[in-house]
């Protein structure tokens, strides 16, 4: 039975859906200001001040015996929380070949909460650091769906958060459901959403 736990980028850790619906876009970061406005109008978790994250997260890969095929598993905790924190460990697949006309992507999803020496264990199995990253931003949500809005910056000095370096001018925004079972009809929710959004994403 999986545990429901808050986690990081406002995630819910253990969560038992295998598919993901999402859709993704960017913004400047001179608007992003307009968009958190807009969103805190248009969600849920109506506040005067959205829901923030601030997350350490490294790409582990392993190539098989096939060295065409890579495994690639994400981890990522919170750098707003004590070190032995749990962290999240995700896996996302490649997005499905389906209806071109269909207005968001899919692919499988699997999470789970680990405890602070995931990083070690990884490493031990053979996964080899591909990359690491710190995402900083805000979490809203609408329903079973929600919206990132995220600034991903270059660790400067491996092991050190002390100095950071934006990776462009822009905020990566995602819209997504995670479901246990595949459901075409969600993806109309989502391009409904984000119609609502635009000129933005």
């Amino acid at each position: 039975m999986n545990a429901s736990i808050p986690g990081t980028f406002g995630s819910t850790i253990g969560n038992v859906g295998n598919q993901e619906y999402y859709l993704q876009g960017s913004v400047l970061d001179s608007a992003r200001d307009t968009l958190v406005h807009r969103l805190k109008a248009l969600c849920d978790n109506v506040q005067l001040q959205p829901e923030s994250f601030q997350d350490h997260e490294i790409v582990y890969a392993m190539k098989s015996s096939n060295a065409s095929n890579v495994m690639t598993l994400r981890a990522r905790h919170a750098l707003d929380q004590p070190p032995d924190s749990p962290w999240q460990l995700r896996y996302l697949g490649q997005p499905e070949m389906g209806d071109k006309s269909r207005g968001a992507a899919m692919r499988s999803y699997l999470d789970t909460c680990t405890g602070p020496n995931l990083p070690d264990f990884l490493t031990e199995i053979g996964f080899k650091m591909d990359y690491e990253v710190v995402c900083k931003g805000y979490m809203f949500r609408k329903g079973k769906m929600k919206i990132t809005i995220t600034k991903v910056f270059k660790i400067v000095n491996p092991g050190s958060f002390d100095k950071l370096e934006a990776v462009s001018n822009s905020h990566l925004v995602e819209l997504s459901v995670v479901v246990s079972a595949a459901s075409d009809a969600i993806t109309e929710d989502i391009k409904s959403f984000s119609e609502q959004l635009k000129p933005y994403p």
